[in-house]
């Protein structure tokens, strides 16, 4: 399997392609990377250094791996974080060489926008694109809640809500649907909720919530998901393989207190969990 691999890249901890390329290779996918920023590591930490790459080259690279005739090859192509409109332009033809030269190809947009707590923090317009452009073109897509609230316009409190506003962005296009970090009013206090949607079904997963604040975990998630979706199109099957692993890399990195995920010490969940968590049908 071969994916091709638009985000975001930092040189410490795991973000963006950071985190993506080394779990889908750890499952055994060809990834290509195509990097939309190169930072040192990611801004939470309040400074670093680095800079968002020109849409101009982002295009020169995804037409430098064209020319090798390699397209007709791709599986699936995966897009988080743009940095600008313009990237999110270049993502979009990229998208479509892959599916002119295998129409088979999918499209998994994390559509990264921003987060409860924190807001939107992505640069002006990008929240528009997204919606308007990037849903719309996605087979898959991969929200946090405060990102599904703003592609459906709604708040999503209850599970009712949730339920609603699923339906509002399966309207915009996309296929598939993978909530993250999902807590309405009855999702207990001390767990939280994954929901995948497709418009043959929904299902969800309950982990219990661990004490742990690192960046990339939804990163990982979405790559994960999404290569499981490629290889065996179930939603139920994919949502528990994805979240139980990324539980287990969770869990390891809470019992060390590190502030970056521990991918590479704790990579055996990536491919066996030691926790299995069921997708329940709702």
């Amino acid at each position: 399997m071969n994916v091709l691999s638009i985000q975001s890249h930092v040189a410490y901890g795991h973000v963006g392609n950071s985190a993506a390329v080394f779990a889908l290779q750890r499952l055994g996918v060809e990834v290509w990377p195509v990097h939309t920023v190169q930072f040192s590591n990611h801004p939470g930490y309040g400074a670093w250094k680095g800079d968002v790459f020109d849409a101009g080259l982002v295009r020169d690279v995804v037409t430098g791996i064209e020319a090798h005739d390699a397209f007709t090859q791709c599986d699936g192509v995966i897009s988080g974080y743009m940095g600008s409109v313009a990237i999110g332009e270049a993502i979009l033809d990229a998208v479509a060489r892959v599916k002119r030269a295998n129409p088979a190809a999918r499209y998994c947009c994390d559509p990264v926008i921003g987060d409860v707590g924190r807001g939107v923090f992505v640069r002006d317009g990008i929240p528009e694109f997204i919606k308007s452009r990037a849903v719309p073109a996605a087979d898959v897509i991969t929200p946090n809640q405060f990102e599904l609230d703003q592609l459906s316009g709604r708040t999503t409190r209850t599970f009712a809500d949730t339920h609603a506003a699923i339906d509002a962005v399966h309207a915009l296009g996309p296929e598939i649907i993978l909530v993250t970090s999902l807590h309405s009013d009855i999702t207990p206090g001390d767990s939280i909720d994954v929901l995948g949607s497709s418009r043959a079904g929904r299902y969800r997963v309950r982990t219990p919530k661990l004490p742990v604040a690192v960046n990339g975990a939804g990163d990982a998630l979405a790559a994960l998901f999404f290569a499981h979706i490629l290889r065996q199109n179930s939603i139920a099957a994919a949502l528990s393989r994805s979240v139980s692993a990324v539980y287990g890399v969770l869990h390891r990195t809470a019992k060390k207190g590190s502030r970056e995920m521990l991918l590479i010490e704790a990579q055996q969940e990536l491919v066996q969990p030691s926790r299995i968590f069921e997708a329940e049908a709702i």
